[in-house]
């Protein structure tokens, strides 16, 4: 019985596996969930119907009052990220109910990952675009600017959208179709074939494609 449509998980870094006809594939591996139910949304009481799961663990100390209450409704543990998913059958989920990997994901399964990219701060066109450069010979006055922006005469004006320096990174990024390689569920560890968003430590989602 499938039990959700996805987790809340830490990106832990990335290393290789050895397949048996001797490939090597380089992986990233996700410590996810358990991740426990906290709230459940029905068509009859929000209009739709999801569940909210929490995920890691928070400071006693950082959490308000409205929160604690919150909690304590799912057995009172301190989630450091709330998320919620969108499921067609609420009647199977209970309020502290854990929901673990094996519970959605099977080695081979086509998933959907969000998480904020590093964050690279402000960044010139090199860097954030990909531009060429000006020549490196001697006097060249253009090494690293982006070059003319204007239009001349006709509009007169910079277009919307065009290639120039600013922030670079801490933007939430998703990639999709990426495949689970393996699955450690005694570890609550997913092992995804190639990279994902965002640093090591950081907080991602996981949706099953097709789900």
């Amino acid at each position: 019985m499938a039990k959700g449509k996805g987790l809340i998980g830490q990106k832990l870094g990335m290393t290789s596996l050895f397949t048996n006809t001797g490939d090597q594939i380089p992986v990233t591996v996700i410590s996810a969930g358990p991740c426990v139910v906290t709230q459940i949304k029905t068509m009859a009481t929000d209009g739709y119907n999801s569940i909210q799961v929490g995920f890691g663990e928070k400071k006693a100390k950082n959490i308000n009052k409205p929160l604690k209450g919150h909690f304590e409704k799912s057995g009172g543990g301190r989630y450091s990220k709330l998320k919620e998913f969108k499921i067609s059958d609420p009647e199977i989920f209970k309020l502290g109910q854990a929901i673990n990997i094996k519970d959605i994901f099977d080695i081979g399964d086509k998933v959907k990952i969000s998480g904020t990219t590093k964050g690279r701060g402000f960044s010139g066109v090199i860097k954030r675009h990909g531009f060429h450069g000006g020549k490196k010979t001697h006097g060249s006055m253009s090494h690293r600017i982006p070059g003319s922006i204007g239009c001349s005469a006709t509009p007169g004006r910079v277009i919307k959208g065009k290639k120039m320096p600013g922030q670079y990174g801490n933007t939430k990024n998703t990639v999709k179709n990426v495949e689970i390689i393996d699955i450690r569920p005694e570890n609550n560890l997913i092992l995804i074939k190639g990279a994902i968003p965002g640093h090591n430590k950081g907080l991602i989602e996981l949706y099953k494609q097709g789900a």
